[in-house]
């Protein structure tokens, strides 16, 4: 087992590059990058402060003094969206500024070489180190991932234990109906029916409909900062749940509809057992080793992908909304450093996941299977 997992090790490095390369490449190729942000930003003034031309001088020197300015600002114009008016110096200093003055190859490398220490350098436009920005926000993303996950578990494992031992029932069917209308509508738009029914939308206003906690939050008690905590939470979270739910629960009944067609269990039947022993002593472990194992890319899944939306519509200031304004704003340290990281993360917890089916169930070995 050991060297399966140093395979595995070893195998991150290069999909770690391929997935950085491709996104790199994509992102340069994107228009509007950091500099066309910064010149939209301040062209209004620098338009207005090199747009004033001395009166001094021959009447021979300034048109050709204009003729060269004309050249320069042609190329940068050619080179960026809304550069008119502006010195070719100024938008060299801006590129300098964020690292634009040096080739792709080059910035690519030099990228890597820092997040090889998690030096994922500063924010262009937050005046923050990345990883000062990632942990002022884990906490959000943090919260619903974890509850949406535990909460996901806590009702697909026993809903989809029932309509294994119920297959076929009226329970069964009208439960499937539920389960197949939650993995068709998207979570975001639960969300969004949630706001207007209990947020204050149209009808109800019973739950808040920003922010993690209230602005009063330091000076409660320590039971009212609960509270206060899950009322903030409650819509977010259900949402994500009714969302995330139906492929669990159909993925755990499937695996015990499976175990209990098996032989071992009508041996166990035959020896007089319960339908209690044989379903929780011998069908649980084997039909179980999937879901659990699982748990960890399932959180991962949820924590960076399904929270995204949940986050912009509940105004959550999260690792989402993060990533968001992020792209938005096409602030590359803070995207291609949560990039980094988090695609670390994923694979590493990926590697996890696979180690956790061997711990559950030893017969499985990946080693011997030669993967």
């Amino acid at each position: 087992m050991f060297a399966y997992i140093l395979r595995r090790l070893a195998l991150i490095v290069p999909t770690l590059f391929g997935i950085m390369v491709v996104n790199f490449i994509i992102v340069q190729a994107a228009p509007g990058g950091p500099v066309e942000q910064m010149i939209a930003k301040i062209q209004g003034v620098a338009v207005e402060a090199t747009a004033r031309v001395s009166g001094t001088g021959s009447q021979e020197t300034v048109p050709s003094a204009q003729r060269r300015q004309q050249g320069q600002s042609s190329d940068v114009q050619s080179k960026y969206r809304g550069a008119q008016g502006l010195e070719p110096e100024f938008i060299k200093q801006i590129e300098k500024q964020f690292g634009f003055d040096k080739p792709a190859p080059e910035r690519f490398f030099l990228m890597l070489k820092n997040y090889i220490v998690f030096d994922f350098g500063n924010s262009y436009f937050r005046d923050r180190s990345v990883i000062d920005l990632v942990l002022d926000k884990m906490p959000v993303s943090i919260s619903l991932g974890l509850w949406t996950t535990l909460l996901v578990y806590l009702i697909s494992i026993p809903l989809g234990i029932m309509k294994a031992v119920r297959d076929g029932s009226r329970f069964d069917i009208w439960s499937s109906g539920v389960v197949v209308i939650g993995n068709a509508i998207p979570g975001f738009l639960f969300a969004i029916l949630l706001i207007v029914l209990f947020a204050g939308g149209r009808y109800f206003d019973w739950f808040p409909l920003r922010g993690l906690v209230s602005d009063n939050f330091a000076e409660l008690s320590t039971w009212q900062q609960i509270g206060d905590y899950f009322w903030h939470m409650t819509l977010p979270i259900l949402s994500m749940v009714i969302g995330g739910f139906a492929g669990l629960t159909m993925l755990t009944k499937n695996s015990f509809l499976e175990e209990i067609n098996k032989q071992y269990v009508v041996t166990a039947r035959s020896k007089g057992l319960s339908e209690h022993r044989v379903l929780y002593g011998h069908i649980f472990r084997n039909a179980m080793l999937i879901v659990v194992a699982g748990f960890p890319s399932a959180f991962i899944g949820i924590l960076f992908t399904g929270a995204l939306l949940t986050e912009i519509i509940f105004s959550l200031d999260g690792l989402g909304l993060l990533g968001f304004e992020s792209t938005i704003n096409r602030d590359y340290p803070v995207m291609f450093g949560t990039l980094y990281f988090f695609t670390l993360l994923g694979l590493v917890l990926n590697l996890i996941g696979d180690l956790m089916y061997h711990i559950i169930d030893p017969r499985i070995d990946f080693e011997k299977r030669g993967t």
